[in-house]
């Protein structure tokens, strides 16, 4: 491909889940619900870490960065769907998509090394608990997300470049809710053999590595608790683990579906349907899974809703108002003094 003859587009269009009119108010009310508990539930996880001085610990840190990021997760695609429902407009632009799939990617990325790393945090936990708080240090810590941010940017970067590089033809309806990957591939004019070779490449490094650290981590630590004497002991090991792997098991179970599904699915929108499990509704459901399932976590949300509560139905009063007291003052000023004198 010749690089003066790449046809310059000005946008694409996204053919949503449904084209029935009568479907759009409904589809509406329920993205726009989901989208609100995503927010609302991961903001409610973020905050209890933050405010629980108990939860500032290396598993709580990564668990409050990984809601973070479903929360950007989710935004990358759902406000741009219920924007063109609510203006009825199926249109985005080059530059919209582009950056679309730059930050879906980024964002998908984080979130599966995070994964990986809070795997191996309950590895050195479990397996090696008196070492624990020398290997997760504060510094490691942050190394470990620091490094999650930077290949998941440049596995990202890597991709949008190389859609840069493709020309497109006339048509250009994505028959799906977002700018996904293999979708704006499929509509290019020029030969996009190096573009899959990348992608087939991206997804065996940054996709299986991670998979395969989770799968040996939690081999070591069922082999760790099996060796456990005391039934007690084996439940509060494994209890630490059942909301991560709760997660894991989402995430990896509604991406894997997905891909099957598309493989022997002949209707390109059945695919985007079912993108819906990982892209909306796993984000949704991972502050409860791990607010149901974690002991800490329920009781950090339960004194953050004490205090806000305290909070509201206090009545102010002249003891604890600075005006108050300034305005009985003003009285005692204005009606003289107890022993009967007046300021002269």
């Amino acid at each position: 491909m010749q690089p003066g003859n790449q046809t310059q587009t000005s946008g694409f269009i996204l053919l949503g889940l449904s084209e029935e009119a009568s479907l759009q108010p409904i589809l509406f009310g329920l993205f726009l619900s989901m989208y609100l508990t995503t927010l609302i539930g991961n903001l409610l996880i973020i905050l209890a870490i933050i405010s629980d001085a108990h939860l500032h610990t290396p598993m709580y840190f990564f668990l409050s960065n990984l809601s973070f990021t479903d929360i950007c997760f989710t935004s990358t695609t759902v406000p741009k769907m219920l924007l063109n429902m609510l203006l009825k407009s199926e249109a985005i632009t080059y530059a919209g998509c582009i950056t679309q799939m730059f930050f879906f990617m980024l964002f998908g990325g984080v979130d599966n090394f995070l994964l990986s790393v809070m795997a191996y945090d309950r590895f050195v936990a479990i397996c090696h608990p008196l070492h624990y708080t020398v290997i997760m240090n504060p510094k490691f810590c942050g190394t470990l997300l620091l490094v999650s941010w930077v290949f998941s940017a440049l596995d990202s970067l890597l991709h949008d470049l190389m859609v840069l590089r493709l020309s497109f033809c006339s048509k250009m309806e994505i028959p799906h809710f977002f700018c996904e990957l293999i979708q704006v591939i499929q509509l290019a004019c020029s030969d996009t053999f190096l573009n899959n070779l990348v992608i087939y490449v991206a997804t065996g490094l940054l996709g299986i590595i991670p998979l395969t650290g989770i799968l040996f981590s939690y081999s070591k630590i069922v082999s760790s608790v099996l060796r456990i004497s005391s039934a007690s002991g084996k439940y509060k090991a494994f209890s630490t683990c059942g909301s991560h792997l709760s997660v894991v098991s989402l995430f990896y179970g509604t991406g894997l579906g997905v891909y099957l599904s598309s493989a022997v699915m002949e209707n390109p929108r059945e695919s985007a349907i079912a993108s819906v499990m990982y892209t909306v509704v796993t984000p949704m459901l991972n502050p409860f899974i791990y607010s149901l399932r974690n002991k800490d976590i329920k009781q950090a949300l339960g004194k953050m809703a004490s205090r806000s509560s305290g909070f509201v139905m206090q009545a102010p009063s002249s003891s604890n108002n600075p005006g108050g007291k300034k305005k009985e003052r003003k009285r005692k000023i204005h009606h003289g003094r107890p022993d009967g004198d007046t300021p002269g």
